[in-house]
């Protein structure tokens, strides 16, 4: 590090010094940063900053935060969902007269949840060079601390808002052989833990509230310990993120005739509904298709 960079040369501040960046050549720099710890980014994605034309960034006020920690000057522009159509035409223009451009999103890895895939698209339609900036993601950072399989997991994003959606979707993933990442708003995570209980059955979980903040708490159990603690509580605060074990592998190879034989046990005591609850939190089985076994059955022996 240089103590006194050259006038006019790009500089970034890291523990009290002040250090030169290095000239970029021209391209699409996709720059993850911070999803709450300040510390959590890297020399590269500070000095790529540093370096850029300009900084695309989904909130200016958001980034500038960030910018001033570092004392960075590089100038914003901002670039979201509400004006990335208009913006996205003279971004291009930007990168054909050769210019370095960086892209950030509010938190962590851009591109994931939100809008820039679509700049990333066009830019490599166009033969330009898209740089990835590695760093800081919210899937992950939840990932490696729930105590949950990582060898294989599907990111989901936000479910529907509306309950019947939200359900339908969790029985489209239900039988997805990896665990389950979601992100979800404070108001709604209840709600959508019960609803995950109802419809992949009593598989373990995992909440993550405000990862690598002041206020990180990470809660591990079933999802039906997860809905009732969340339901007697108080609305959570901060950024969630829902993860959901996979199938049990009885669950996955269980075919028609070994739940009928579940099922015909179970309803020698149990309601129709009773019997396919029971068998759904026994096997992690879908609700939707344990039901469908209990109706045909019901049908053939009526």
């Amino acid at each position: 590090m240089s103590a006194v960079p050259p006038s006019g040369q790009a500089h970034y501040t890291a523990f009290g010094m002040r250090a030169e960046a290095a000239s970029l050549p021209g391209g699409l720099y996709v720059v993850a940063t911070p999803i709450g710890n300040l510390g959590d980014i890297s020399f590269r994605a500070l000095e790529t900053l540093a370096a850029a034309k300009a900084i695309l960034a989904e909130d200016t006020r958001v980034t500038k935060i960030l910018l001033a920690r570092y004392g960075i000057t590089t100038p914003l522009i901002a670039y979201h969902e509400h004006n990335a159509a208009e913006m996205r035409p003279r971004v291009l223009e930007r990168l054909a007269k050769g210019e370095a451009l960086a892209l950030v999103s509010d938190a962590g890895t851009p591109l994931v949840s939100d809008p820039g895939y679509k700049l990333v698209e066009a830019a490599v339609e166009a033969g330009y060079k898209v740089v990835p900036i590695p760093g800081a993601s919210a899937v992950l950072a939840a990932l490696v601390v729930a105590g949950l399989p990582t060898d294989r997991f599907f990111f989901e994003g936000f479910l529907p808002p509306k309950q019947t959606a939200r359900r339908e979707r969790l029985e489209a993933l239900s039988t997805i052989p990896g665990t389950l990442v979601f992100f979800e708003s404070p108001r709604r995570t209840a709600e959508m833990l019960a609803d995950a209980h109802a419809i992949l059955g009593d598989r373990p979980a995992a909440v993550a509230r405000e990862l690598t903040k002041l206020f990180e708490t990470v809660r591990r159990g079933t999802l039906a310990a997860l809905a009732t603690q969340f339901a007697d509580e108080d609305t959570p605060k901060g950024e969630i993120v829902i993860l959901i074990g996979p199938p049990s592998d009885t669950a996955v190879l269980q075919d028609d005739d070994s739940i009928d034989a579940l099922l015909r046990t179970r309803l020698k005591t149990h309601s129709v509904k009773d019997a396919v609850t029971l068998v759904v939190q026994e096997t992690g089985l879908p609700k939707k298709r344990v039901y469908a076994r209990a109706l045909a059955l019901s049908d053939s022996e009526s």
